[in-house]
């Protein structure tokens, strides 16, 4: 009997079933000493559609339990995942699944209790920490309250004044620091907190971002053809390179915040960032790459596109004529002979 069909005979039966087979399977992988693929991909084809009918207890001690676990199948921890923190903390600390760009999502779409589980982890990426720590300590906004307005204001209003006055109204920092990160911040506070340009809208970037996820590489070569306004094979060049100096001016030229170009740039080459150094090179090149001359780089890659939609366009046109005049001599050919 299958997975499926033991999937199936779960979710027609009364949910004690799903609960007992759900935590059952998942009971008997951790026994595993060493899983194989197809014994992790059956897990995750038994246990997914089992999700929604099992409870949050059930779904807690499977956390806890794949936490553990140092083959654990990715599209069920991700799934847990995005449960609430008390579900998925074990998972968040501890957990070898989840990868650098899973831990940035995850406090992108979860803020702060996502971020302080991740923040436990042993030899958490220096630059996931810096986003915690900026999430933790955002960055005060104050106003001045014009005299007029603080003489007519009633002694309950919350605001925020500058000066030795000054104060954090309840709940703003957490909001302020939770849409900061879901832009993706720039991960070196202390550089001045530049803002992106509009010509790198948050459309453009998502869009980058998801199709660099996928790990499909014509998904993205497709976006950031269209990013950039280039033909598909620039674009492709762009990434085939072994290092990622070009895909560097391209996300510069889209005037990209610097956690946002690495975001991008760790998903498409994955293998560039070993260790904490090579996310410090990463970083340094970036903010030493001035974007004038990334510009120049992109007007000769579009340079590149209209030469060859001129090169492709001229044969065609020049043997549309040869065909043309080879058709109209041997139409001159044909009438000469009737005469």
């Amino acid at each position: 009997m299958s997975s499926s069909d033991f999937r199936q005979i779960a979710i027609r039966a009364e949910p004690g079933k799903a609960e007992r087979l759900f935590r059952a399977a998942v009971s008997a992988f951790c026994s595993l000493t060493r899983p194989s693929r197809r014994e992790i991909a059956q897990l995750e084809d038994l246990t997914l559609p089992l999700f929604d009918n099992v409870s949050v207890e059930s779904r807690r001690y499977v956390a806890a339990a794949l936490s553990e676990c140092e083959y654990a199948p990715a599209a069920l921890v991700r799934r847990l995942c995005e449960e609430p923190v008390d579900i998925a903390a074990p998972l968040l600390i501890r957990s070898r699944a989840l990868s650098d760009i899973d831990l940035i999502a995850l406090i992108g779409r979860h803020g702060l209790p996502h971020a302080r589980a991740i923040a436990r982890r042993k030899d958490l990426n220096p630059t996931i920490a810096h986003l915690i720590r900026a999430l933790e300590k955002p960055t005060l906004v104050s106003v001045r309250q014009p005299k007029a307005i603080a003489q007519t204001a009633p002694e309950t209003a919350e605001v925020v004044v500058s000066g030795p006055d000054r104060q954090q109204a309840p709940g703003a920092a957490v909001e302020n620091a939770r849409r900061r990160l879901r832009s993706m911040m720039r991960a070196d506070a202390e550089s001045g907190g530049a803002t992106i340009s509009p010509l790198a809208c948050t459309e453009t970037y998502v869009k980058l971002r998801e199709t660099a996820l996928t790990g499909n590489a014509a998904f993205f070569q497709t976006a950031l053809a269209d990013a950039l306004e280039i033909d598909f094979s620039t674009a492709r060049s762009l990434t085939a390179n072994q290092n990622y100096t070009s895909l560097l001016a391209a996300l510069r030229a889209l005037d990209l915040g610097e956690d946002r170009a690495f975001l991008i740039t760790v998903a498409v080459y994955p293998t560039e960032f070993p260790h904490p150094q090579a996310i410090r090179i990463f970083l340094d090149r970036y903010r030493l790459l001035h974007r004038d001359a990334a510009l120049d780089r992109l007007r000769g890659w579009k340079a590149e596109t209209l030469s060859k939609a001129i090169h492709n366009t001229w044969p065609a046109a020049a043997n549309a004529d040869i065909r043309k005049a080879d058709s109209d001599n041997a139409a001159a050919s044909v009438k000469a002979r009737r005469f």
